[in-house]
């Protein structure tokens, strides 16, 4: 499957039916999930049917994408945009698995999206949620750039919502 986006360590690309093992066990790690509101996958092939029915990339044209580590391939997560009907707003998320925290990988493809997001497919902003409780993920919005913009309620908890607009 061709890369959408590649940085110095890590390879972005579309998800595949490969990724439901990697997907799985990420989705079923209690730390991994607990700021997310999601509950885990109930088994692979659960998350199989989720990625054979995962329609961003036809809908939208974007969507989240499988993260990999150059040059192993070895899957860490994934990161990228997902377009929200309701709210006409993009969003960035990333998720990896924990023993790749704490080594940048989620800055690394955070940057790379928005990069994407503004340079090729023009978007003129894009958010980034977090739950309040999620240090580190408010640490990587702020890293690469995005602006707090207020506290809301999700999920039974208290959040935060960033953004960013295309830098001249």
């Amino acid at each position: 499957m061709t890369a959408v986006l590649e940085t110095p360590r890590l390879l972005l690309r579309e998800f595949s039916e490969a990724d439901a093992v990697g997907m799985f066990a990420l989705n079923n790690d209690p730390l991994v999930i607990q700021y997310t509101g999601d509950p885990p996958f109930a088994s692979e092939e659960a998350t199989r049917t989720f990625i054979q029915h995962y329609s961003n990339y036809k809908t939208a044209g974007y969507g989240r994408w499988t993260t990999l580590l150059k040059p192993s391939m070895a899957y860490i997560g994934w990161c990228g945009l997902s377009y929200n009907v309701a709210t006409d707003e993009t969003d960035l998320g990333f998720r990896f698995s924990q023993r790749y925290w704490n080594q940048g990988f989620a800055t690394e493809a955070a940057k790379a999206c928005l990069d994407y997001g503004f340079n090729t497919l023009r978007l003129r902003k894009i958010i980034g949620r977090a739950m309040k409780e999620n240090r580190a993920s408010i640490r990587v919005l702020e890293k690469i750039g995005m602006t707090f913009e207020k506290e809301f309620e999700a999920h039974g908890a208290s959040c935060v919502k960033y953004f960013r607009t295309p830098q001249p």
